[in-house]
């Protein structure tokens, strides 16, 4: 007869064997049973059974769980059990095996079992139950299990606190199911989802694109192939109301290797994604990115040091502005296992060292799968670390003006359940929401989108599209983008318009009023503002198509942050944004010369409005004097109202008349 084996024996060294083969974590019964028995006297406890049979079936599943061969070792310890129905340690071991393969109802039947047999054998089993059971959805009864650990005075503290925290978010849950959030997922349709698995959606800010990952496990005849499974890409476009069939994006995105977790910036034109044991990794799994020009993607590059480490970086989200990278991680100098960190970019390719988002954010458990909404206020993310209905619950926070992070809020039941809850994205509307599950597809995960209820909404954002092109010739050009918020003079988007197509797309986040800066090299930069103060969403996007005028005497352009104290030539400080970018605009063109016109509308008398013009043309040749810019390169005229450019008869036309604009008179340039 093999040797008898002890129930430390046993348990010590299967948890060598989770550690050995590289476990996130150790499944919670063998954990907390060697805390709970190394507190005891230390001493061997045999196993309860006499049945020597049952014992070498034991022993055999022991062997079998060594190798990760769940099911086998699960059914050594069914076999056990039948050989002796109240050998307590093989209903243990099958319970907690069949949780480690998601079998949660299985788990419950055979802790049940084991307690029946002895409650008091080893109290910490009703730990392992109550984990059983939340898995469940079953919270009062898991929280009741919870509870019978405190009625045992040998059970360690460290159990008892966990505990504790697991009676949180049981009545959590009980409160979260008593009080259900609106929540009405649709399966965003069969030109996406597919008898494969789709996930990890992305869109951009027009909700005109969607990018997410397929894991395809079938091969040509049709057959489900469950090994080797390979994700890529695919791409489907909203047109006439509807999503286009998904294609395959193809190289050089997609590859031999797997591909996951995309995020576009808000024009579609860079891709940040998920790339794993790639022959230029860092670690297991590096973030990579990649830019799309007319409607080629260049080849993804990796990251690089320092936001790639030897470690897990994944599951990447940039802001709409792709100034600022939020991705997970399991890198040091976190609060847990997973953190979220970001990463701000500094120019030329390179990012800055990650920055920790803290332990408001972060937990000693895990924190997954961010997304920053375009109003680049909005974070949500997933965590098992926070209270909340168990597994991953998906969270949102806030940043406030001082640039802090609010607590995060649990987004409530059914939108969490006992399942994982992982992935979700916003549109730029704010109003409705994506993600992927598995809990309403069945077999397979599949994309689902649902209106999102006003309490979890981010701001709303919209956007401006359209194209630019040389105002002669229609050429279609690659210009620079810079959107400033009025108010505090930050540069809120900074992005290119596409060097084939000259397209662009500029999210707006409402509530502000913006400058709008575009400029190429040998053109007059083009301005425009946008007061969405009190803005509420319309559907239709702010079209603009902007024609860029060649730097050549005659040429003009209007400055329409130019913005003056009512009836007076006082500059206000919004004007600020806008001429400091004229002087940095003469300061790159030193060649020119330039002439300020003022115009007004024909409200009062034509001499009063010459002199307001005038005095007005005066004031921004004055600001540009001071600012450096030689005062033999710029005239200052006033026109008053003899030069409209739009009926007087309209408040909308009198506006567009009121203007300051500066004219070429002069080039030295080559």
């Amino acid at each position: 007869m093999e040797k008898s084996v002890s129930v430390i024996g046993a348990i010590r060294h299967i948890l060598s064997c989770l550690l050995l083969k590289g476990k996130k974590t150790a499944s919670p019964l063998f954990l907390i049973l060697i805390i709970f028995t190394l507190n005891m006297t230390g001493e061997a406890q045999e196993l309860s059974t006499r049945s020597s049979r049952a014992e070498r079936l034991f022993n055999n599943g022991i062997r079998q769980f060594d190798l990760l061969n769940y099911q086998e070792a699960l059914d050594y310890f069914l076999r056990a059990v039948s050989a002796d129905p109240g050998f307590y340690e093989a209903w243990m071991l099958a319970g907690d095996v069949s949780f480690e393969m998601g079998e949660y109802n299985d788990a419950v039947g055979y802790f049940r079992k084991a307690v029946s047999i002895n409650p008091g054998f080893f109290p910490v089993v009703y730990f392992n139950k109550g984990n059983a059971l939340m898995a469940t959805g079953k919270y009062e009864e898991a929280r009741a299990s919870y509870k019978k650990i405190g009625s045992y005075p040998g059970v360690p503290g460290v159990v008892r606190r966990s505990a504790d925290r697991k009676i949180e978010n049981c009545d959590f849950a009980i409160d979260a199911i008593r009080n259900p959030v609106p929540f009405e997922p649709v399966d965003i349709g069969s030109a996406i989802n597919t008898a494969d698995d789709e996930y990890w959606p992305t869109l951009t800010a027009d909700e005109q694109i969607l990018i997410f990952t397929r894991q395809t496990r079938r091969d040509p005849s049709g057959r489900r192939v469950p090994a080797n499974l390979r994700e890529d890409f695919f791409i489907s476009y909203f047109i006439d109301n509807k999503w286009t069939p998904a294609e395959e994006i193809g190289p050089p995105l997609n590859s031999e290797l797997n591909e996951g977790a995309p995020s576009v910036t808000a024009d579609g034109r860079l891709i940040f994604f998920t790339g794993c044991n790639r022959d230029d990794g860092h670690g297991s799994c590096d973030i990579y990115f990649a830019e799309r020009v007319g409607d080629r993607w260049g080849d993804p590059v990796n990251l690089g040091s320092p936001v790639n480490t030897s470690l897990w970086e994944a599951q990447p989200s940039v802001s709409a502005d792709g100034k600022t990278l939020y991705f997970s991680s399991n890198r040091k100098g976190g609060q847990g296992n997973m953190d979220i960190w970001y990463s701000s970019y500094l120019g030329d390719g390179r990012w800055g060292t990650p920055v920790n988002m803290g332990g408001l954010i972060n937990t000693g458990g895990n924190e997954m799968s961010p997304f920053i909404h375009p109003d680049n206020r909005t974070l949500y993310f997933s965590s098992d670390g926070h209270t909340g209905m168990g597994g991953y619950d998906i969270f949102v926070t806030r940043r406030d003006d001082e640039g802090n992070w609010t607590t995060p809020e649990n987004l409530g039941y059914p939108l969490n359940t006992h399942y994982d809850e992982i992935g979700l994205i916003v549109n730029a509307r704010g109003d409705r929401g994506y993600f992927a599950s598995d809990r309403m597809a069945g077999e397979v995960r599949d994309i689902f989108t649902f209106k999102l209820y006003p309490e979890a909404r981010p701001l709303e954002v919209s956007y401006m599209k359209g194209t630019v092109f040389d105002a002669e010739t229609r050429r279609r050009l690659t210009a620079s983008f810079e959107l400033i918020d009025l108010e505090t003079a930050e540069t809120v988007v900074q992005s290119w318009s596409d060097p084939v197509t000259g397209e662009f797309l500029v999210p707006l986040t409402t509530g502000r009023d913006y400058a709008l800066n575009v400029s190429g090299p040998g053109y007059l930069f083009y301005s425009d503002h946008f007061s969405l103060s009190g803005f509420s969403h319309q559907t239709d996007p702010f079209l603009k198509d902007v024609p860029l005028h060649p730097i050549r005497e005659g040429e003009k352009t209007v400055l329409r942050n130019i913005f003056f104290e009512f009836d007076s030539y006082q500059l206000k400080a919004e004007s600020i944004v806008e001429l400091d970018y004229l002087v940095e605009f003469l300061d790159s063109n030193p060649g020119i010369r330039i002439s300020i016109n003022g115009h007004t509308d024909n409200i009062g008398g034509a001499g009063y409005n010459m002199e307001l013009s005038e005095r007005r043309a005066g004031s921004v040749t004055g600001y540009l004097i001071k600012a450096g810019i030689d005062q033999g390169r710029i005239e200052s005229t006033g026109y008053g109202e003899t030069m409209p450019v739009a009926t007087n008869e309209t408040e909308e036309g009198r506006a567009l008349n009121r203007r300051i604009e500066f004219e070429i008179i002069g080039s030295d340039n080559p």
